[in-house]
């Protein structure tokens, strides 16, 4: 049996088009289905739908043989235990740093200043910062980032930035990208191993499916 895990939304929807070309048919729709375990056309193919964020943490530890993830996600997570085969090139985005505008950014960011963070992606802002020689105050938040600088919490954010929409709307704006993101196919080192003919076939599909070849 093969475990595949997905999360519901975007990431689900974009990769419905490689699954049938790997010729895999959910036999539900997870947003409508109550089922954390979904079957498909192939009896030996299976769907878990996890958080996007567990995604990771599922193939890592053996629970699922491979997954879909963003790339916020794996560098997050630290990608580790994971092989990471192809970059599908769905779920388009950017990770960015935003602060409201006329934030004198450049001023606040020198070399020994200190900032004020919020975001839910705290190990990735860390790691940004501290490469810039920036100390931060990591603020985790789940939601309604943008608010964070209205009222005062924080200085900046660092969040997920698709069209801009939302950052305008709150007279906020983009000062610096972290880095692009796309959703990557993920697979268990230990399942490409002792199910690799299962598994290789699936990794290969997708690859041509998705046009590109291995993941950065």
């Amino acid at each position: 049996m093969i475990t595949l895990a997905l999360s519901k939304g975007r990431i689900f929807e974009e990769t419905l088009p490689l699954l049938a070309a790997a010729g895999i048919s959910p036999l539900e729709d997870p947003e409508t289905s109550r089922r954390l375990i979904i079957g498909t056309n192939r009896a030996d193919v299976r769907l878990i739908i996890v958080r996007a964020t567990d995604v990771p943490t599922y193939v890592q530890h053996g629970a699922a043989d491979l997954g879909v993830a963003g790339k916020d996600v794996l560098m997050e997570h630290g990608g580790e235990g994971l092989y990471q085969p192809v970059d599908l090139g769905i779920a388009r985005c950017r990770m960015m740093v935003a602060a409201p505008v006329g934030f004198d950014y450049a001023a606040a960011v020198r070399q020994g200043a200190r900032l004020r963070v919020a975001t839910k992606y705290v190990n990735t802002a860390r790691l940004f910062f501290a490469a810039k020689g920036v100390h931060v105050d990591l603020i985790k938040l789940y939601g309604s980032m943008e608010l964070a600088p209205l009222v005062g919490l924080a200085d900046v954010i660092v969040d997920l930035v698709s069209t801009g929409g939302t950052l305008r709307a709150n007279n906020l704006a983009a000062v610096e990208e972290i880095a692009p993101i796309s959703a990557r196919l993920i697979v268990n080192q230990a399942a490409l191993k002792l199910k690799h003919a299962q598994l290789q076939p699936i990794i290969a599909t997708f690859r041509q499916a998705a046009g590109v070849g291995g993941a950065g």
